[in-house]
């Protein structure tokens, strides 16, 4: 039987749209969001099945395209997905820039975790600030392996002056997703906070990327 043959209560496009998006499943809303199945699967079966291989909903969501190698999962279908996940993204960074002012970890939380929780490698990142601690931009400066990422001082100075920044935000992912800063974290934070000084450039904190909510060093009192 197809979703076509369900009651309508049941159908999960329909469902969405009676009692919104939150009473839907994971898999119902990548049935929503892919359209339709594929031989053999109606499209809530075939987001089991992809939820299953890629072993949860973030994985999938973060690497459409590397994630699964699920029968009937096409090029469209991925870049629904992946279009799906950079609305959200933009939608979040949205919400950051119009902020007056950061005033607490969790402002920033959100769209740092969106950013980098589900990458398969490390990635050391900067969240630039103005005087009035409101977002200047946000960029990826050092790439790694899911062993770590060389992060160069001269290269995080360089970034804050061309960003004409006043205050910074550093962030990083732990791929293992246990978001513990390490011994490594703790020492890299105090070398720039002390290069970036120089240049009158404040640190606010350093977030640790995991599962769950993002770790805060400053909160921590490890800056």
């Amino acid at each position: 039987m197809s979703i076509r043959d369900w009651p309508l209560g049941e159908r999960p496009r329909e469902k969405l749209l009676a009692r919104g998006s939150g009473a839907l499943s994971d898999a119902e809303l990548l049935a929503v969001l892919l359209g339709s199945g594929v031989r053999g699967r109606d499209a809530i079966a075939l987001g089991r099945d992809l939820l299953l291989e890629a072993g949860n909903l973030g994985t999938l969501l973060a690497r459409p395209d590397k994630s699964v190698r699920t029968t009937g999962l096409g090029p469209a279908k991925r870049a629904r997905i992946a279009a799906a996940l950079e609305l959200a993204r933009r939608s979040l960074a949205e919400q950051l820039h119009a902020q007056p002012t950061l005033g607490n970890p969790r402002d920033s939380g959100n769209y740092l975790s969106a950013r980098l929780r589900h990458l398969p490698y490390e990635v050391f990142g900067c969240l630039f600030l103005d005087n009035r601690h409101r977002v200047l931009a946000f960029e990826e400066l050092f790439r790694g392996t899911v062993d770590g990422a060389s992060v160069h001082p001269r290269e995080v100075v360089r970034a804050c002056l061309m960003h004409n920044a006043c205050a910074v935000i550093f962030a990083h992912n732990h791929p293992s997703g246990v978001a513990e800063p390490s011994a490594a974290d703790c020492a890299i934070t105090r070398e720039l906070r002390e290069a970036l000084q120089l240049v009158g450039v404040r640190v606010l904190d350093h977030l640790v990327i995991g599962h769950g909510t993002p770790v805060s060093m400053a909160a921590r009192g490890l800056i």
